[in-house]
């Protein structure tokens, strides 16, 4: 599996993306740092909620190969401003939008927030989608060096 950094807004997946990844039982945690799972690198909302801590993000991100911009399909809104992936040269930013199996989820708005930021790739996941995580574990792993 290459190095990945998630990033998204508090309360949209990040950290279960993480436990199915890495074959854990997901029980919700609040991710109160940067935490180091294998070679997962699950970042707090904080951290793109607030863009004083974008400097944070770019130092982090010197330690990933890929870069994956994490969307609730059940946001209305997104916090990744146009071209976001630009704030990190030389990686690869691919998007996942999770909670797809949830009423009210907006798979095609989640979409176009995410191409708007720049992402070259989007993934979509629920909770209980073995497919869609196949194919996110496959993308991981995929041209590693």
């Amino acid at each position: 599996m290459k190095k990945t950094m998630l990033i998204g807004r508090t309360g949209c997946g990040k950290t279960t993306l993480t436990q199915k990844l890495m074959n854990e039982e997901v029980k919700y945690k609040k991710t109160q740092s940067v935490t180091y799972k294998s070679k997962i690198i699950d970042t707090p909302g904080e951290y793109v909620e607030n863009k004083m801590y974008y400097k944070s993000l770019l130092v982090l991100s010197a330690d990933a190969k890929l870069i994956v911009l994490v969307q609730s399909a059940i946001d209305g809104a997104t916090l990744f401003p146009p071209k976001f992936s630009t704030m990190f040269p030389r990686k690869e930013v691919i998007g996942v939008i999770t909670k797809t199996d949830l009423e009210n989820a907006n798979v095609e708005r989640s979409r176009k927030f995410l191409v708007e930021a720049g992402v070259t790739e989007v993934f979509t996941i629920g909770l209980d989608d073995s497919e869609g995580l196949e194919e996110i574990r496959k993308r991981l792993v995929a041209d590693e060096s």
